[in-house]
């Protein structure tokens, strides 16, 4: 573990010197971490002013406080690694990653924290300034604050591995461009990233509590908020808890699997 862990400490400081080599990247993508949740609370003040200043039981101080901590918890837990593992194997550049002692993974996983770490600087006080501008109410208790740290960490464990899998689909087709767009779409509306689960049909809430979305990005926002009782935010881990334990599985499977069919298309 000490041996992992001067691995991941060296990487972390790599890949940190890489990013800030890309600022002007950075930046663009924090423009558009921000404004796409600030865009959805807009929409969803703009229907409860029209019902009176509330909807399906939030309020606009509920939905600013929604929004906001969607922002957050949404830039802690998201992954790229969809897009990037397509052109490694189209382009050959895996192979050497195959060589090295280490998994993977790994250096995807500190590519993904080393990011994280950086813009987190611009992402929190863009945080407290839409606030300081919409007024949020959150309902926080000491309990909910202590489970909110193991939720978060599990939700970015869940995510990550969820979608590192899906990426392992590049070992059967170079073109993964379209099961992308599906996953993207599903999570859209059964993640809480649209609107809060509270303010969709009955099916689509029971979809996403069965399916791993909700665990991803609804559950740790609603804990955020104070809108969890201690038995919802106990199931709520257990449940993110049994996603990981099976995603780490059917990741095994499908590496294992798709190691046999991989052939390096480009140079």
């Amino acid at each position: 573990m000490k041996g992992l862990a001067d691995i991941y400490a060296t990487l972390f400081r790599t890949e940190a010197a890489v990013q800030l080599q890309y600022r002007a990247a950075l930046i663009i993508w924090l423009i558009g971490l921000v404004v796409q949740p600030v865009v959805y609370l807009v929409v969803w003040l703009t229907v409860a002013k029209a019902q009176g200043g509330a909807v399906g039981g939030f309020a606009s101080g509920d939905l600013a406080a929604y929004y906001i901590a969607l922002m957050v918890v949404n830039h802690l837990t998201f992954t790229w690694i969809m897009f990037e593992f397509e052109y490694r194997v189209r382009s050959g550049s895996f192979s050497p990653l195959l060589l090295q002692p280490l998994h993977p993974i790994h250096t995807d996983i500190t590519v993904n924290i080393a990011y994280k770490a950086l813009t987190s600087a611009v992402t929190l006080p863009a945080a407290a300034v839409l606030a300081w501008l919409f007024e949020p109410e959150f309902h926080l208790h000491s309990w909910s604050l202590a489970a909110l740290i193991p939720a978060l960490v599990l939700a970015f464990a869940l995510r990550f591995l969820v979608e590192w899998c899906l990426a392992l689909s590049a070992f059967w087709t170079t073109r993964v461009g379209a099961l992308n767009q599906f996953y993207f779409a599903a999570l859209l509306f059964l993640s809480g990233r649209m609107a809060p689960l509270e303010l969709m049909p009955a099916w689509v809430q029971t979809l996403a509590a069965l399916l791993p979305f909700r665990w991803m990005l609804a559950f740790p926002v609603e804990l955020a908020m104070g809108r969890l009782n201690a038995a919802q935010a106990l199931q709520g881990l257990a449940a993110q808890g049994a996603w990981v334990g099976a995603s780490l599985g059917l990741v095994a499977l499908v590496w294992r699997r798709g190691l046999k069919q991989y052939g390096a298309v480009g140079a």
